[in-house]
């Protein structure tokens, strides 16, 4: 849907609006822009509750817009189980395709949310890491029993989405999370995580609907 350039994002400030660095766009709100408006989501950085919000609420704006499929760019380290497992659900109920391409870091919960895309592919410098996130525990003794519990529970449905996903069994994904397994490109993509690595030679694809010039890895000169 990219013939509507300019539209409105309410959550970024319009441009030289009250919101803007001297009466102008700062660089990153005119990225967040064209980016959305190519439909194209990023999960940069560790992902707590408000990035899975942002990101939810991003995905489900772009499946409300149009009919083409989103890309979501990952490159996350580490990114906690909860808020890994609401982002599988959106991603999963979407009513369009999600492509993921990740880049650089997907660990923890994020490789969940790479395993559940429609399709994946990466960089191939990308590694993955299945590494279970520690969480600061701040509660009373007493509720020590239901927290570890409730944890148990996430490790448990974490670990049979992606053991689907990936054409596995569950216990096996459980037992890499249990050692943190790290895998490269070339690892994921035989593991099952991946259904190609971004190679120099691959076809570039041009945005749907749009003049823009095409995306993709050009062949080396």
């Amino acid at each position: 849907m990219g013939d509507r350039p300019d539209r409105d994002w309410p959550w970024l400030p319009p441009p030289g609006g009250p919101g803007s660095a001297g009466g102008h766009e700062t660089l990153s709100d005119v990225l967040a822009r064209r980016l959305l408006d190519q439909r194209v989501v990023l999960l940069h950085g560790p992902l707590d509750e408000p990035t899975a919000t942002r990101v939810s609420a991003e995905l489900m704006t772009l499946d409300a817009d149009g009919d083409d499929a989103v890309t979501l760019r990952i490159d996350c380290g580490e990114a906690a189980l909860a808020p890994a497992l609401t982002l599988m659900d959106v991603v999963e109920l979407l009513g369009v395709p999600v492509r993921a391409l990740c880049l650089g870091q997907v660990g923890g919960g994020a490789v969940g949310i790479v395993a559940v895309c429609a399709h994946r592919s990466a960089l191939p410098s990308t590694r993955f890491s299945f590494v279970e996130p520690t969480t600061q525990f701040e509660s009373h003794v007493r509720n020590v029993e239901q927290w570890a519990a409730m944890r148990a529970d996430e490790r448990s449905r974490f670990c049979s989405r992606v053991a689907a996903a990936v054409g596995k069994s569950p216990a096996s994904v459980e037992e890499d999370l249990a050692r943190g397994r790290f895998l490269g490109a070339a690892e994921a993509l035989e593991y099952g995580l991946l259904d190609e690595v971004a190679r120099s030679d691959a076809t570039i694809r041009r945005l749907p609907g749009t003049d823009l010039p095409p995306i993709g890895f050009r062949p080396n000169r």
